[in-house]
């Protein structure tokens, strides 16, 4: 075999790989601690592209990758775009650090949903149901260091991570554009599976936190907490605990918390 169809070869293989990885399946690397117990940094995750590519949604209790533009991160992190797609590339093989913009967290609450923290007994509740997240939640966690009562808009996704003193998710963009909601067409796909390390290997647990949960409406519950265009929190949102004390909800964590292809964040 010659040297030329050696590389032809590595170049159909490479492609072919960029290809699967761009439309059925994705590895992302873990680089924080905000998703313990259920993902250690270093760990990459498998995420599955075709999970909601037939018109199957997001359910709660699943573990979504996203894109945060515009919800997490109000503007696309400039630079080069001949670096940029190279990384890309890279990371699509699970090969690079985490890009700036994707995100890995937990779905809570899915359009019409109302998630309030907490109860008298520390539990998030959603749609009046007090759910138990002792299966994923990392030990020692409360659910909630902030209070907070928003109803979920349609087409749009309320996600926290499982430490969740350490996450940087959705309670911390209340009061913001997007109001820390995630558009349900931002989601690349679903984490079904970490493939590394392989002592590690092994399909991510479903939760059945959920199951006692009914579907919910804005307009059965008519003092809860509604979500404009603009972001802003209205009704009985019981504001935040990011250190302005301005209203908006905050986790307590300031690092970055991002996921890249080949970089999955926690």
């Amino acid at each position: 075999m010659t040297w030329r169809r050696t590389g032809l070869i590595g170049i159909a293989y490479m492609v072919l790989l960029l290809l699967f990885s761009h439309f059925v399946l994705q590895p992302f690397l873990v680089p924080s601690g905000s998703m313990e117990p259920t993902f250690q940094v270093g760990d990459r995750i498998l995420v599955n592209k075709l999970a909601y590519r037939f018109g199957n949604e997001p359910r709660r209790g699943d573990v979504v990758v996203f894109d945060g533009t515009g919800s997490f991160l109000q503007e696309q992190p400039a630079g080069n775009p001949v670096t940029g797609a190279l990384h890309a590339a890279a990371a699509a093989l699970g090969l690079a650090g985490p890009d700036e913009t994707d995100f890995v967290k937990r779905v809570v609450g899915t359009g019409g949903d109302r998630v309030v923290c907490c109860d008298k007994d520390g539990r998030i509740s959603v749609n009046g149901v007090p759910v138990r997240e002792t299966g994923y939640v990392m030990f020692g966690d409360q659910p909630s260091h902030v209070p907070f009562d928003i109803v979920v808009p349609e087409g749009t996704l309320w996600v926290m991570g499982d430490h969740r003193s350490q996450s940087s998710d959705s309670r911390d963009h209340l009061g913001q554009p997007g109001g820390g909601m995630v558009p349900v067409d931002m989601v690349v796909g679903r984490a079904d599976w970490i493939g590394w390390p392989f002592g590690r290997w092994s399909t991510v647990p479903r939760t059945d936190a959920f199951d006692a949960v009914p579907a919910w409406t804005a307009s059965r519950q008519g003092h809860a907490g509604s979500t404009d265009v603009n972001g802003d929190v209205n009704g009985d949102v019981s504001g935040n605990g990011d250190a302005s004390g301005n209203g908006t909800a905050g986790s307590g964590n300031t690092g970055a918390e991002s996921a890249g292809a080949g970089g999955g964040h926690g």
